[in-house]
């Protein structure tokens, strides 16, 4: 039995693996070689993945792609058609137009987003269950799996490593943590990060205690534009085409699975706080952490007593997991 950890930098963001178990090093390769072939087929940055070249090809006629991006899209587009769901994976045209983060980053006016809207419809993603192909029914719609993909991958990957028998593991894909086993500095529960939404990176605001579980976080501190003394943050509003507005900074969901973490930080993000502890604590499957732009933190009952609140001078505030 032996530990090994990994640092690799890929898919725009650093992912780290550690795994406990027979052989851990050669897991983390089998890992390593895995998410290299998935940043292939779904990269949203390169022109040449499966998932860029739908963009140029779908809406001419359908496109049969690998098993793993179309079962991706399938989920994707079960919620994004869900009733009242903030997450759209047709939203790319409205990304590219916005482009926050990048250098080319701007405000659109009100005309360019007028015309994007009308390409954002998930319902004009046709999918073909017997062939595995994707159809575009409007030229000029691009399917945006960046809300969801990084909690596909690790589950995919934490699977790989229980299959091949780790006794503890932890994969954190650039803040999609996903835990294991037993914490190996603890010897029990994993104590995860939760981001300070007012601090630099790498300042929490308070930990959560988990076991075989994974912790997301979505925030409107992660990408901003500012223009003429507006902020302008990267989680949009696909029926307006502006970014959301609520009283919300950021929202952290707690679940076994990083995939439905992922899902519903962006599915229920146009809620208000209220709302949204509301509506999770009538999920049972998952907990959530909400932090108002105001400063203040409220959980959903199920995660009362596993979260440990941290000063901002708190030295061991580290958002990965120890």
């Amino acid at each position: 039995m032996n530990e090994y950890t990994k640092i690799i930098h890929l898919m725009g963001t650093k992912i780290s693996l550690y795994i406990k178990g027979d052989d851990a090093e050669s897991l983390a390769t089998m890992a390593e070689d895995r998410l290299i072939h998935y940043n292939k087929v779904f990269s949203a940055n390169s022109e040449h993945s499966q998932l860029a070249l739908l963009k140029k090809t779908a809406a001419i006629a359908p496109q049969k792609v690998d098993d793993e991006l179309y079962d991706l899209i399938k989920i994707g587009k079960q919620h994004s058609l869900r009733e009242g769901s903030y997450l759209n994976i047709a939203i790319g045209p409205l990304i590219k137009l916005w482009n926050i983060g990048f250098k080319e980053a701007k405000v659109p006016d009100r005309e360019a987003i007028e015309n994007v809207l009308e390409l954002l419809k998930p319902e004009n993603i046709q999918l073909d269950d017997d062939h595995k192909t994707v159809y575009l029914l409007k030229k000029g719609m691009e399917i945006d799996l960046g809300a969801i993909a990084k909690g596909y991958f690790a589950d995919k990957v934490m699977a790989l490593f229980k299959e091949h028998g780790a006794v503890s593991a932890m994969v954190d894909m650039g803040g999609n943590v996903l835990v294991y086993g037993e914490s190996p500095s603890q010897g029990g529960d994993w104590k995860v990060g939760i981001q300070n939404p007012f601090l630099p990176r790498g300042n929490a605001a308070a930990l959560v205690k988990i076991r075989n579980q994974s912790v997301v976080t979505s925030g409107i501190y992660e990408r901003v534009l500012e223009k003429e003394g507006h902020k302008y943050h990267h989680i949009f509003n696909s029926r307006t085409g502006y970014p959301m507005e609520s009283n919300i900074a950021s929202l952290t969901v707690v679940a076994d699975s990083s995939l439905d973490c992922d899902i519903y930080t962006t599915e229920l993000f146009g809620l208000d706080a209220a709302s949204m502890i509301r509506r999770v604590n009538q999920m049972k499957h998952l907990g959530a952490i909400v932090i108002t732009v105001d400063g203040a933190l409220a959980c959903t009952d199920n995660l009362v007593g596993r979260i440990v609140h941290l000063a901002p001078d708190d030295k061991s505030a580290k958002p990965a997991s120890v």
